[in-house]
């Protein structure tokens, strides 16, 4: 497949995918056509960059279909202003996005390898307001806290963890799956005030649960 083609292809899940999905934010819709997706995938994934599919990225993980990133990005109404915690760096594709539309990202990973992947495809891009780090977030990152927004690739079985939930600055907003298979709830969490944070169900979806998050444990008669 040719550059040329991978421009089309591009074009064409903006417009057929991620639009029909009802995401219609322009600054969300140019970050998508601008940011080539096939970059980020693994090699022999290349030319499903852009299918409607979850890709395979090594060690049990996957990326997001677009039409997630794209609603994602859109529910979180991110400003130029924002800092950002992506929990779950995975391909670097997302935090790339991110990294066009807000002022700041932190994007935290587990797996080193793919930590260190990521920030070579984000060089490579000269994208410089993202720094990418190994650990696990997925219960909080105080390190640069509080975020303006706050964003999970992977989901929780049962519920965020009040750690992460206490990152988010007043007035911010968290993108989260919560659940299990084959029912969850891609929500919008808005912190209030100190002590209230109002949640709001987006879509229904399904996806991988996040590393070292444990599941509910189920009483067996």
């Amino acid at each position: 497949m040719t550059e040329m083609n991978f421009e089309q292809a591009r074009f064409n899940m903006v417009e057929q995918q991620v639009r029909t999905w009802d995401v219609l934010d322009p600054r969300v819709l140019e970050a998508l056509h601008t940011t080539p997706r096939e970059d980020f995938v693994p090699a022999e994934f290349r030319k499903l960059a852009y299918a409607d599919i979850f890709i395979p990225l090594g060690h049990g993980e996957t990326m997001l279909k677009p039409v997630i990133e794209g609603r994602m990005l859109q529910v979180l109404q991110i400003q130029p202003t924002d800092t950002v915690l992506q929990v779950g760096t995975g391909s670097g594709y997302l935090a790339a996005l991110l990294a066009k539309l807000a002022r700041y990202v932190y994007s935290v990973d587990v797996n080193r390898e793919f930590v260190l992947q990521a920030e070579t495809r984000l060089a490579t891009h000269n994208l410089t307001n993202v720094r990418v780090e190994c650990g696990d977030a997925a219960k909080g990152w105080n390190m640069y806290a509080p975020y303006d927004v706050i964003t999970c690739t992977g989901s929780f079985p049962e519920d965020v963890p009040q750690g992460l939930l206490e990152n988010l600055a007043i007035g911010g907003r968290m993108f989260a799956i919560i659940g299990e298979a084959p029912v969850m709830q891609a929500t919008l969490i808005t912190r209030v005030d100190k002590q209230e944070w109002s949640r709001e169900c987006v879509f229904e979806t399904e996806v991988p649960a996040l590393r070292h998050i444990e599941k509910p444990r189920r009483f067996v008669l």
